[in-house]
Order: C-alpha cells, then sequence, then structure tokens
C-alpha cells in the first residue's frame, strides 16, 4: 500500500469512528424530541366547540427535513367519533412549551362503547424548522390526561 492510500485509509477510519459521537448528540435530528411522559391534564382555554378526546395514549414528534411531525393517538369515549386533530392553544410556544388540545366530533347519535381498539383517534400537525428552533417542549392534552415530549 502506497503512503497516499494509507493516508486515505487512515482518514476514512477517523471520520467513520466520529459517527457514534454524533448519533449521541444533540445534532442529530433523530434526537429531538424524547419518549413521551405522562402529565396531569391541564386547564386551556375551549375556543373550539369541538369535546377534548377523553385520553391520549401516545406521543410522537417525527424529525423530517423540513422540521417535525407531531403524531398523537388518542381514545374517544364512545365509538364512532370523527375528524380528529391536534389543535394548538397559542399561535407561538409560551416558554419553549407548544401546548395542543386533542379534539374530535362526538357521533350524532349514542354509540356503544365497545373496545379500545375500536374507539382510537390519530391526529397529526407539522411544525417547520423555525417553530422547533423556539421550542423545547410538547404538550397534547385530552380530558383525563396529558403527554408531554422534551427535547
Amino acid at each position: 500500500m502506497t503512503s497516499r492510500g494509507l493516508i486515505i485509509g487512515l482518514a476514512l477510519a477517523l471520520a467513520v469512528s466520529g459517527c457514534s459521537r454524533i448519533s449521541e448528540s444533540r445534532f442529530n435530528p433523530l434526537n429531538w424530541f424524547g419518549s413521551s411522559e405522562p402529565a396531569p391534564a391541564a386547564v386551556v382555554a375551549d375556543t373550539d366547540p369541538r369535546p377534548r378526546v377523553a385520553r391520549v395514549t401516545s406521543l410522537v414528534v417525527e424529525p423530517t427535513p423540513t422540521g417535525a411531525i407531531v403524531r398523537a393517538v388518542g381514545v374517544a369515549p364512545t365509538q364512532g367519533w370523527y375528524a380528529a386533530s391536534l389543535v394548538p392553544e397559542t399561535d407561538e410556544p409560551v416558554n419553549g412549551e407548544m401546548v395542543y388540545v386533542f379534539r374530535a366530533v362526538p357521533p350524532p347519535t349514542p354509540e356503544p362503547v365497545s373496545t379500545v381498539r375500536s374507539r382510537e383517534l390519530s391526529a397529526a400537525r407539522t411544525l417547520s424548522v423555525q417553530d422547533l428552533a423556539a421550542l423545547r417542549v410538547v404538550r397534547v392534552v385530552g380530558a383525563q390526561n396529558a403527554l408531554v415530549a422534551r427535547r
């Protein structure tokens, strides 16, 4: 092997060895938000006529090339709820926290309760890179609980 080949090989080995540090750093978009954790249901202003979903069961903030996607799953009190969405409590983050209220439209007539799986609703919201710049915490609030994802 020539000295040039040896230098190139050593440079590649050095570059690859630094990859493990990047994967654990805050520069890696996959590390921006950890897993969600339970939080008490906050009292929020009810400006939307749709009721809150009974319970928020999961919250994930997934990085994208243009920012992130906030994805939540909740359980409605009965079957037949529809048009689920994450409604922001404010237009801008407050103290680095963005609060979303998980809302849905109830069925027009009484429906059976049935299984939890049959009452699950999903909703998502996109965040731009600019939104993420001032954001440290994402909170999704239901009627009985809330989940929080932190950076």
